[in-house]
């Protein structure tokens, strides 16, 4: 039999990746799909997942046929509602083996190798991850409706919820605001209606605008990023109290916001010994075949 393929998946709420290696680490390909957060539709996460695989399969020049002989390690956001897994893993897969977690397990097997140490992912959401003498921890990462402090999607929905106050002369004006309102034609119930039928990902698109106006100084915007940067701030230092040595930031707002973090927090940041990708398959290395059952002596 032809040895295993391994490949990771970074499933978050705004995109999904795939890393293709062989069974010496080699790098065979890579491939990107739609958002994969497990709390949405199962047959829509898969479809980011295929599209993905199918992608970093292509790139190495190998077929769906290869599938057969994958071992995929999933981190994906949202994975850690039972669930949600239960759902996604009700329907039919091609590969020869799954294994999923988290996608901030997944973040701090690449980060330390599966040493002591802890993650804080900053995207369309966030979370705090780390595992100290053994043990698990997770701080946030339960949906930007209830937590998720100083994610994208966060400051998108505070920064949208702030121009209504300006639009209402409930705060002075600002660029930012101005900027918002008018993407909503200047039009709150506009923005009502968009908010009924909106993702995470879709607030989460207004927090590079919200950086934008911040490095311009202005007074609005500043302040919603001074409160993500407390929010991050917090989980840090709750995972440092936890026992975590140090911290790596990942995620598109992670290095955006550094700066903004307290020096208590950015002198215990270091960098990752690899990504949250080469975690999944460190993750998927872990993952059993699948044995067909043999059928029973009558």
């Amino acid at each position: 039999m032809s040895e295993f393929l391994f490949i990771g998946i970074d499933g978050g709420g705004t995109s999904c990746r795939a890393r293709l290696r062989d069974g010496q680490g080699n790098l065979l390909g890579e491939g990107s799909g739609g958002s994969a957060n497990i709390r949405l539709d199962p047959d829509l996460v898969w479809s980011s997942i295929l599209t993905a695989c199918r992608a970093a399969l292509s790139a190495a020049g190998l077929g769906e046929d290869a599938f057969t002989r994958t071992r995929v390690g999933f981190g994906m956001a949202g994975a850690g509602q039972k669930s949600a897994v239960d759902r996604l893993l009700s329907r039919p897969h091609p590969f020869a083996a799954v294994a999923i977690d988290t996608d901030a397990h997944t973040a701090w097997l690449g980060a330390f190798g599966g040493k002591d140490g802890a993650i804080i992912i900053v995207g369309t959401g966030s979370c705090g991850y780390g595992v100290a003498r053994g043990k698990r921890f997770q701080i946030g990462g339960w949906g930007f409706e209830i937590s998720d402090e100083g994610s994208g999607a966060v400051m998108g929905r505070e920064a949208l919820r702030r121009a209504l106050w300006v639009h209402d002369g409930l705060s002075p004006a600002s660029s930012l605001a101005t900027e918002i309102l008018a993407d909503f034609g200047n039009s709150p119930q506009v923005m009502v209606d968009w908010v009924g039928q909106s993702r995470p990902s879709d607030y989460a698109r207004y927090a590079p605008i919200v950086l934008k106006h911040a490095a311009e100084r202005d007074s609005l915007a500043t302040a919603l990023v001074e409160h993500a940067a407390g929010g991050i701030a917090r989980i840090a230092d709750r995972l440092l109290d936890l026992g975590a040595p140090s911290l790596c930031l990942f995620g598109g707002l992670g290095e955006p916001l550094r700066h903004w973090l307290p020096p208590s927090v950015q002198d215990t940041i270091v960098p990752p010994l690899s990504d949250a990708l080469d975690g999944a398959i460190l993750l998927a290395r872990q993952a059993e075949p699948q044995v067909e059952p043999k059928a029973e002596r009558m």
